[in-house]
This record gives C-alpha cells, sequence and structure tokens, in this order.
C-alpha cells in the first residue's frame, strides 16, 4: 500500500515488535478480543426458542426474548462512541483489561439470573464491555502497526471474526441442547484472557516526540477532532454494515423461502459464504490499492452478489450469489476500516475508532428492520436483498466518481494526515 505521509502517531516499531513470540502472542490476544463481541452476537441464535418457551408466562416475552441477542449490538452501537473518548483520555490497554474482565461477569450473569428483565439488563452491560473491548483492540492495532502490517492485521481481524461468527453458531447449538443457559458459560473464556493481556501487551506511546512530551489527556482537551474526516467513513461503513451482515443474518430465511428447511444444507451453505468472506479478507491484504481505489469495484462485486441472490431459483444458485456478495464484503469490511484509521492521529484515534465502531454495529442492528420494512414494500425478503444490492451499485457508482474528480481536482483538503496504511 502506497505510503506518502509518515504516520504521526503509532508505537515506535522495531524488528523484534514485529516478528517473535512477543509478536505473535499479541497479535493472537487483539483476534481473540476482536472476536468476543461477535461471541455476544450469534452465540444465543440457537437457543432462542429454548428461552421463549421458558419465559412463556412472562408478559411480553415474545418481543423480551429476541432482545436478549440484539440489545448488545444496540448497546456497542450507542456507546462505542464514549468508549472511544476514555480510550483516548485514560489509554487503550487499562479500559481493554478492565473491559474483559467485566465480560465474564456480564455474560455469565443469567446463569443465576431467573427474571427476563434482569437478564436483559445484564446483556445491556454486555453491550457496554463490547464496545470497549472492540474499540480497544482495532485502537491497538492501529498503534503498534502501520503501513502493509496495519493493512494486515486489519484484513486479519476481519477474517477472524467472519469465521468466528460461523463456530460460534456451532458451538452455541451444540452446547444449548443440554439447555438454554449452557450457553452462557462461554462468557467465562474472557476471564482466561485479561491477566494475558496485562502481561503481554506493551502501553501504548506515541511516535512523535512532541506529542510524548505532553499527556494524552492533555492532547485530548486542546486538539479538535477531524469530524470531517471521519463524517463520511462513518456514514459508508454504517451502509457497508448492512451489505456486509445480510449473508450471515438473512441466509437461513431466504433458503427457506425456497424450500430449504434442513439445517444441515443452512449450515452448510452459510460456512461456505463465511468461507468467502475470508478468502475477500485475503485478498484485500494483498492488494496494493488505497482504499479509494478499492471501495467502488468492491461495492460492485456485492451488489453483483445480490443481483444474483435475487435471481436465484434454487439452492445452489443462491449459495452461488452469496459467495460472491461474500467475497466482496470480505475486502469491504477492512478498506472501511483502514480508510477511517488513516484519517486519525494517536490522540485521536480511540475516538475515531468508536465513532466507525458505532456505525458499524449501528448498521448490524437495523439492518434486520429495514430488510423486513422493504420486503413489505417490494413483496418478498430476496426483493428487499435486490433493491439492497441496487442501492450498493448506486454507492459504487457514486465513490468511482468522486474518485474520479479527485484525480481530476488533484490533493484534496481533508487529505489524510497519515498513510492509508
Amino acid at each position: 500500500m502506497p505510503s506518502a505521509v509518515p504516520l504521526d502517531g503509532a508505537v515506535a516499531a522495531s524488528a523484534a515488535d514485529v516478528s517473535g513470540p512477543a509478536h505473535r502472542l499479541r497479535i493472537s490476544l487483539l483476534m481473540a478480543g476482536s472476536c468476543l463481541p461477535v461471541l455476544g452476537a450469534v452465540l444465543l441464535a440457537p437457543v432462542l426458542p429454548k428461552m421463549q418457551d421458558h419465559f412463556e408466562g412472562t408478559p411480553g416475552a415474545e418481543a423480551l426474548v429476541p432482545l436478549v441477542l440484539t440489545v448488545p449490538a444496540l448497546a456497542l452501537a450507542l456507546l462505542a462512541p464514549f468508549a472511544g473518548m476514555i480510550v483516548d483520555r485514560l489509554g487503550r490497554k487499562r479500559l481493554l483489561i478492565a473491559a474483559t474482565a467485566m465480560y465474564a461477569l456480564c455474560g455469565t450473569a443469567p446463569l443465576w439470573l431467573d427474571a427476563l428483565g434482569a437478564i436483559l439488563a445484564s446483556r445491556v452491560l454486555v453491550g457496554v464491555c463490547e464496545a470497549a473491548i472492540m474499540t480497544c483492540c482495532t485502537t491497538l492495532i492501529g498503534d503498534y502497526y502501520q503501513g502493509p502490517q496495519r493493512v494486515r492485521y486489519l484484513s486479519l481481524q476481519t477474517m477472524c471474526t467472519a469465521a468466528s461468527a460461523t463456530a460460534f453458531f456451532v458451538v452455541g447449538g451444540t452446547a444449548g441442547s443440554a439447555g438454554w443457559r449452557v450457553p452462557f458459560w462461554l462468557y467465562a473464556v474472557s476471564l482466561l484472557i485479561a491477566p494475558i493481556m496485562a502481561v503481554a501487551l506493551p502501553s501504548a506511546t506515541p511516535r512523535d516526540s512532541s506529542e510524548n512530551r505532553t499527556p494524552l489527556s492533555a492532547n485530548v482537551g486542546h486538539r479538535p477532532f477531524p469530524w470531517r474526516q471521519m463524517r463520511s467513513t462513518c456514514v459508508l461503513t454504517f451502509f457497508g454494515a448492512m451489505v456486509f451482515y445480510t449473508v450471515p443474518v438473512e441466509m437461513s430465511y431466504l433458503l427457506d423461502d425456497l424450500g430449504t428447511t434442513s439445517s444441515g444444507v443452512i449450515g452448510v451453505a452459510t460456512a461456505v459464504a463465511s468461507a468467502a468472506t475470508v478468502v475477500g479478507a485475503v485478498v484485500f491484504a494483498r492488494m496494493r490499492r488505497t482504499p479509494e481505489q478499492v471501495l467502488p469495484p468492491v461495492f460492485a462485486v456485492c451488489a453483483l452478489g445480490f443481483a444474483l441472490m435475487y435471481l436465484a431459483d434454487s439452492t445452489p444458485f443462491l449459495v452461488a450469489g452469496a459467495v460472491v456478495n461474500c467475497l466482496g464484503t470480505g475486502m469491504l469490511l477492512p478498506a472501511l476500516l483502514i480508510r477511517g484509521m488513516s484519517r486519525l492521529k494517536f490522540a485521536d484515534r480511540g475516538r475515531g475508532t468508536g465513532l466507525w465502531t458505532s456505525a458499524m454495529f449501528g448498521g448490524t442492528f437495523v439492518l434486520p428492520l429495514v430488510l423486513l420494512g422493504v420486503g413489505k414494500a417490494v413483496g418478498s425478503l430476496a426483493s428487499a436483498v435486490g433493491v439492497l444490492g441496487v442501492s450498493a451499485a448506486l454507492v459504487a457508482a457514486a465513490l468511482a466518481w468522486a474518485q474520479r474528480r479527485t484525480a481530476e481536482d488533484g490533493p484534496h483538503l481533508d487529505a489524510a494526515p497519515e498513510s492509508a496504511a
């Protein structure tokens, strides 16, 4: 990836920092932490019917039980910007360790809670922890690495979260066969991760010597945040999240509409699509293009996949369209993340990452509602997916036009202060 301007804020890197056992442990911890919000998002999906049966006599249970699955994502979307502010003021490592430890306490709370309202409250707290964990892990990747290495590890983050979603769904279903409470034990895994993070993760410090001499909190209080530079990335990310999660969230319903109800077939189809996402992320990591160059064709590939899914009249055809779409989404998410990270200096990176995370999970939360509403208007879920494909194609055309205008007019005044990573 070309680099025009040196980084303003990253941990000073040496050969020892980016290779060897300590480096591998650091990356493993950041990837594991990044997967914890995914654990909260998909682990309980297979046991929701059992929870529904258990709380059958509770008023409003029909509406409240599904919120057990979705409310952490809503809390994450609402609170990630505040987590970003805390990250920039108090430091990344301290907040990450505290949130990872609290995640286990809040996540396992339904094991001994009996009231549905109390369980929902604990799930809100899970979302609070997830907001801090996701913001800290992504910010630390930006702090520790730069240039091609940053691209590689942000792409790896996407690959790990996509692959873990499928794995957690299977694990949740298996554990749920022993009772709807059993999957909640898996949240305790963060208790094993937090102490290792405390020992293995170095504290992030700015590269620039002048920033090093000023406390981070002072930097935050006296520097204007680059709102204008982040605005377009957050809007794109909100829409990109809907594109990214359409296949994982809606695939089973689309297959059901085609007459495929076997859980085994649905599981295989979802796994194949998830594998395509991983392949897309690998392809992106090997590219030598800026996010601005990559995003127009990537949105076009996603649109093509949606078009194939809309036209599908059989399961193989639908899976083929999902694979095409997921190849695109595997490149989409890291491109959007790197686009945002490349515009942030060290003192702004926590808040910027928090805003990006909020946009990402905000789009995730509204996706089912948007497709439900559009589906009712156009007649079917497949048609709603087709409308989303048309929207992705329009976004691709708009980005291509903007890139062409920028090339003709010369560098924009809001050019990123850092490299495109």
